[in-house]
């Protein structure tokens, strides 16, 4: 797909730097569910990470703020079939 904008997170602030949405946008989770088509349990355990790396960066760039429950954003939509 050359010539076409990366959805990848931009950190530290988790949001698409295309769409300006937070991450994982639409066109990021249609990625990853193809990359991840035959391995459902895969692509859970890749989001649980990345939602720990997210969290990390978020509670540094807020320090003293509590955030919300990320786990939907995440994890939550990769679940549902």
């Amino acid at each position: 797909m050359r010539g076409e904008p990366e959805h990848k997170p931009l950190r530290p602030s988790w949001r698409c730097p295309n769409c300006g949405i937070l991450w994982p946008c639409s066109a990021a989770k249609l990625r990853l569910l193809g990359e991840f088509r035959e391995d459902r349990p895969g692509l859970l355990v890749h989001m649980a990470k990345v939602q720990e790396e997210a969290t990390a960066d978020l509670t540094k760039l807020n320090p003293g703020v509590t955030l919300p429950d990320l786990t939907p954003r995440f994890v939550g939509w990769a679940e549902r079939r």
